[in-house]
């Protein structure tokens, strides 16, 4: 017995959610590990994207930009965690499948990081369709957004794609992912020298 990933499925669950975390906020529960995973991963990208803008905006002042930076970190390192765990219940899945063979080729990129660009990509194909409609935008923005919404869909139809292949891969025993942590130090004061040296 195979484990199944519909990344199509997963796909569709995103873009309903960009829809309504902008309209409404509201976004029916899932209740499946790895699906929810997903759109917990998107929220955290949801609420980045978001947090970017305002720390961009200087008529908020010193104070605003410095809450928006503080928010893009909490919420960058929730980020990362969620993609570690979505790759830890996949192997998890597999393993309890008879999968993967350690034999295989390893793959660079893991599903939870793949899954990650699919859900900025989808961000940015959002707003820029927003870019396209916006009134009293200047002469040629509508044109130059539409060719950039061009290039983005081809982007997410093109990583979708490979995504599929790769998963078929790892099915058959052919392809491999292993767990890569991100490591990340910034927020470990025992290893980010500003803070560890404030300790001091």
């Amino acid at each position: 017995m195979s484990f199944t990933l519909n990344i199509n499925e997963f796909m569709l669950s995103i873009d309903q959610a960009t829809t309504a975390w902008h309209t409404s906020n509201d976004i029916r529960p899932v209740n499946d590990g790895v699906h929810d995973l997903i759109l917990n991963l998107h929220r955290a990208n949801f609420d980045l994207w978001h947090e970017e803008d305002k720390a961009r905006d200087k008529a908020s002042g010193d104070t605003g930009i410095a809450t928006a930076k503080r928010s893009i970190d909490k919420l960058n390192q929730q980020r990362n965690d969620t993609v570690e765990k979505i790759d830890v219940l996949l192997l998890k899945l597999l393993n309890h499948s008879g999968l993967p063979d350690k034999s295989a080729v390893p793959h660079t990129e893991t599903p939870g990081m793949v899954i990650d660009r699919l859900s900025i990509l989808t961000l940015k194909i959002y707003h820029t369709r927003e870019e396209i409609d916006r009134s009293g935008s200047p002469p040629g923005h509508s044109d130059w957004n539409k060719d950039r919404l061009s290039l983005l869909m081809k982007q997410r139809s093109d990583l979708i794609e490979a995504f599929n292949y790769f998963w078929e891969d790892v099915i058959n025993r052919r392809r491999q992912f292993k767990m890569y942590r991100q490591m990340k130090m910034y927020n470990d004061p025992s290893l980010n020298p500003i803070l560890y040296r404030n300790q001091q």
